[in-house]
């Protein structure tokens, strides 16, 4: 009895783009930012055959559908031009710097790390919009580059320690002051002199 051949399954239409490494700056959760941003300008059904892998956008489709595959192919070109400058979202940016929140929301106060703008989006499904602040891929390179993080995390830990310092001088006068009072005698720890209160605050004895 002659075996039954297996059909043989037409292949796919496959396209390839590679992202450079100034695109997704070394991060995965970048790259997925990226392929969101072109999959917006795909059709409905073709959205899902865009996907990254490995650092490259890949797109793949049945070969019967040939006419959409070009169609795409084009629009993906086309978004991919100057990808590299599309501006970095909040998860990115933590993700690529390796930081916490609460690090990105004091470095973004104090103007460490620079604002490129704002965006404002719609959640999915809500009728609630949120704005949040963009940053300047080639500045977020820059402090990679400089590894400025790490001189940042080393400043707030003197900040830190500092506060600290100055948060127990000031209970250590408030506990002599409230003794003085109930004793009725001066305080020892803090001197009755002309301008002691502004050379306290600059820390001049610590």
């Amino acid at each position: 009895m002659p075996s039954k051949h297996k059909p043989v399954l037409p292949a796919d239409l496959i396209a390839e783009w590679p992202l450079p490494p100034s695109a997704t700056l070394g991060s995965s959760v970048r790259a997925k930012g990226l392929l969101l941003e072109v999959r917006a300008s795909l059709p409905s059904t073709v959205k899902k055959s865009l996907d990254v892998v490995a650092g490259t956008m890949v797109l793949r489709m049945p070969v019967e559908k040939r006419a959409e595959f070009s169609k795409a192919s084009s629009i993906v070109t086309r978004k991919l031009d100057g990808i590299e400058d599309l501006p970095v979202i909040p998860r990115e940016i933590e993700d690529i710097l390796s930081i916490s929140t609460t690090e990105r929301h004091r470095w973004l106060k104090d103007g460490r790390l620079p604002s490129a703008g704002t965006r404002t989006v719609k959640l999915r499904g809500r009728a609630r919009k949120i704005t949040f602040h963009v940053f300047s891929p080639r500045k977020v390179e820059d402090i990679l580059d400089d590894d400025l993080v790490t001189t940042w995390r080393e400043d707030d830990a003197l900040t830190a320690a500092e506060n600290r310092r100055k948060a127990a001088w000031k209970a250590k006068l408030a506990r002599a002051d409230k003794k003085a009072k109930e004793t009725g005698t001066e305080s020892e720890e803090k001197p009755n002199l002309v301008g002691w209160d502004a050379f306290e605050r600059e820390g001049l004895l610590r």
